[in-house]
């Protein structure tokens, strides 16, 4: 039973189904009403609607852009004025930086002139000194020298000779000697 009502089914679509209505003329000029409609309802909708939208927004967007590149021109100028006074400022650094120097070493020269002065004179005072002390010691030597050939000359009289020595003579003699 569900086979033969199948086919009944199937014999009256057979019966309606002529092809595909889109390809009978006899539509054609219902089709193409709907068509000339739909896409004038979509002309409208375009040009009216989506068209000035996406004009303002591309406006919008080009506005932005051009504010966007004239502020990045701007902050260009100013990187490169700071660029500028930086190197300038760097400049002025360096040279102050050796203005200082050359001060530090023309203060320290002056100081090491100073110091070296007075080491020199407080060594030409010790040397001086020195000098004197030499002197003085080697007059003290040569007269211990002297006290000591005197001394030892006329205990050697005495050894050799059993008389006793003129003294007078020994010192003459030894002064002698001594003198060259």
């Amino acid at each position: 039973m569900a086979s033969e009502q199948l086919m009944a089914g199937a014999g009256q679509i057979g019966e309606h189904a002529e092809g595909m209505p889109q390809l009978d003329f006899a539509n054609y000029p219902n089709q193409w009403f709907w068509l000339v409609v739909t896409l004038l309802v979509l002309y409208v909708v375009i040009s009216r609607i989506a068209l000035p939208r996406i004009a303002s927004v591309l406006a919008e967007r080009q506005g932005a852009i051009a504010r966007d590149i004239e502020q990045a021109e701007t902050l260009k100028r100013q990187a490169v004025e700071a660029e500028e006074a930086y190197k300038k400022a760097l400049a002025d650094a360096r040279a102050e930086a050796g203005r200082i120097v050359a001060e530090a070493k023309a203060d320290i020269q002056k100081e090491l002139d100073i110091a070296t002065e007075a080491a020199e004179a407080e060594i030409a005072a010790k040397s001086n000194e020195s000098e004197l002390r030499i002197a003085e010691i080697r007059k003290g030597a040569l007269d211990s020298i002297e006290a000591v050939a005197r001394d030892t000359a006329g205990e050697i009289v005495k050894a050799i000779m059993p008389v006793a020595a003129d003294q007078k003579a020994i010192d003459a003699a030894v002064t002698a000697k001594l003198k060259g």
